[in-house]
């Protein structure tokens, strides 16, 4: 069934009374966001979170073409079984979401972020004074942006990092370089130079999206990223937060989680979880993105997916 034509209606229960309905979150200009409202069983209004995605062409189960994460509907029912409703959508541009994906920017992602989050608020099986989010990588810069101005009662930052959005690009391409074989790290001096001579053409660009090193890129949601700097918004945070990364993640430095813990009023509650990667899997070798394909074969650790449950029960009882 397309999901276009499922608007709305019930999908199969996820076990033990758990219901997964379809439903449009409307953004600020009127798109829909199309999502998955995921209720556990049991008489409402539930509490509930907004699941945010990474980066890229991701939809609402943090899938992008054969990179299958896998996310969404796992975070989903676990949560549900813990008694907390959920809603996770299709970025705009991709899956039942109308759009062109390249052509929208890191701040027009945010704003639909907020924009789902209101939906979520306003839906009847929903306690609106209990609702909060859960972002990962982009998505946790995202949900860190909505702790200080949307006000929701408990977040979740999983690998989202803590400096300017270049910084963490700079981190990024030099974590990633060390991993890389032998042969390939004698040419970095030359990918280096390209690298930046593609960046500042980037940089330089007006336009949404732009022709860098042959491709068509969204130059747009680069330049904004590049730009922000989430500590800003992490500094004005009231709401309890948990923030968590792994020890071997290639693309956000774990040591971040020690300038949330600091920056966050209060305190946030941080996790180092050893071996796990970006992609939420554990991986006891060496840390590789020639690991990645084989990461994804495995699920979403689930003692990674039950802390998150515990965690958020607690906080919005």
């Amino acid at each position: 069934m397309d999901r276009t034509d499922a608007m709305a209606r019930p999908w199969p229960a996820t076990g033990s009374g758990t219901r997964e309905i379809e439903m449009a979150a409307p953004a600020d200009d009127g798109v829909a966001l199309a999502g998955t409202l995921t209720l556990p069983a049991g008489p409402g209004p539930h509490p509930a979170m907004l699941f945010l995605p990474g980066s890229g062409r991701l939809d609402r189960e943090s899938n992008a073409g054969r990179l299958r994460m896998s996310l969404g509907r796992p975070l989903a029912q676990e949560l549900a079984r813990h008694g907390v409703a959920s809603l996770r959508y299709d970025r705009r541009g991709v899956a039942a979401t109308p759009g062109d994906w390249r052509a929208v920017g890191f701040l027009d992602n945010r704003a639909d972020a907020a924009a789902a989050l209101r939906a979520l608020r306003g839906r009847p099986e929903i306690r609106t004074s209990a609702t909060g989010v859960i972002g990962h990588s982009e998505g946790a810069v995202h949900a860190a942006w909505l702790g200080a101005h949307e006000r929701p009662a408990a977040i979740v930052l999983i690998a989202g990092y803590a400096r300017p959005g270049r910084q963490a690009l700079y981190w990024q391409a030099a974590r990633i370089a060390d991993t890389l074989p032998r042969p390939v790290r004698a040419l970095l001096p030359v990918l280096r130079r390209i690298a930046a001579g593609q960046l500042s053409r980037l940089e330089a660009t007006t336009t949404d999206t732009a022709r860098i090193g042959g491709s068509r890129i969204n130059a747009r949601w680069w330049r904004e990223q590049l730009a922000y700097d989430p500590s800003v918004d992490l500094a004005q945070i009231q709401a309890p937060v948990l923030a968590i990364t792994g020890d071997k993640d290639l693309q956000v430095d774990p040591d971040d989680l020690a300038t949330v813990e600091r920056l966050v009023p209060g305190g946030a509650e941080v996790r180092r979880i050893p071996d796990m990667t970006h992609l939420l899997r554990r991986d006891p070798g060496r840390p590789s993105l020639l690991s990645y394909p084989r990461l994804l074969r495995q699920p979403v650790d689930p003692d990674l997916l039950a802390h998150i449950a515990h965690w958020t029960v607690a906080r919005l009882r």
